[in-house]
């Protein structure tokens, strides 16, 4: 049974006797806000298990920030959400000791770079045992031209993302590259005609 976490901030002195006081009797409005603000972290927490308790409102906020601009300045950071640069640096560093923040990339223009077919192929292996799965999963990580790959359920064994310059690119990577993995059976292609929604950020 996972037990629950209280946001690593949340002050040990309060309890629902202190968020009673506060908001019924004549306090500083800094007080009553930072009670207030603690509390709605605390019922947040209760609400979770798990890792997920572990993160605050302004942790989220930080998260959803950094989704949208990886590049943004400390201090940026720090007035968007209202915490000094030094508060805002030691979140950081907690997210990213925790494994919440993997790391910092460059997201670049595949047309510009001459990569203009996106292609998911359905991928269908010979047999579906342990060692085709792990022999397929090892080959497939060792390809770079292959940008995806996930193991799904349902009617094929995996689903496999590129992006090549065009067809003839396509065709080379099925034959040579695709085909050529362990354990590979059959494979379905699916060219992309419109890149829909690209930028997607996780839900915070």
């Amino acid at each position: 049974m996972n037990q629950i976490k209280l946001p690593y901030n949340f002050p040990y002195w309060m309890d629902l006797t202190t968020i009673y006081e506060a908001r019924h009797c004549e306090r500083s409005e800094a007080i009553q806000g930072e009670v207030e603000r603690a509390a709605l972290d605390c019922f947040a927490a209760l609400a979770m298990t798990g890792e997920q308790a572990m993160l605050d409102r302004t942790d989220r906020r930080i998260l959803s920030l950094l989704q949208s601009d990886g590049r943004i300045a400390g201090v940026e950071l720090a007035d968007k959400v209202g915490l000094s640069p030094t508060a805002v640096g030691e979140r950081l560093k907690r997210l990213t000791r925790e494994g919440f923040v993997t790391g910092y990339r460059a997201t670049l223009d595949p047309l510009k770079l001459g990569l203009n077919l996106l292609v998911f192929v359905e991928v269908y292996l010979d047999k579906t045992t342990p060692d085709a799965f792990e022999r397929f999963a090892a080959a497939v990580k060792r390809a770079p031209e292959v940008l995806e790959c996930h193991m799904v359920a349902g009617g094929f064994d995996y689903l496999v993302k590129t992006r090549v310059a065009d067809m003839n690119a396509y065709r080379r990577f099925l034959g040579e590259v695709l085909l050529a993995l362990p354990a590979v059976r059959e494979t379905r292609t699916y060219a992309v005609m419109e890149e829909v929604k690209t930028d997607g950020a996780l839900p915070l």
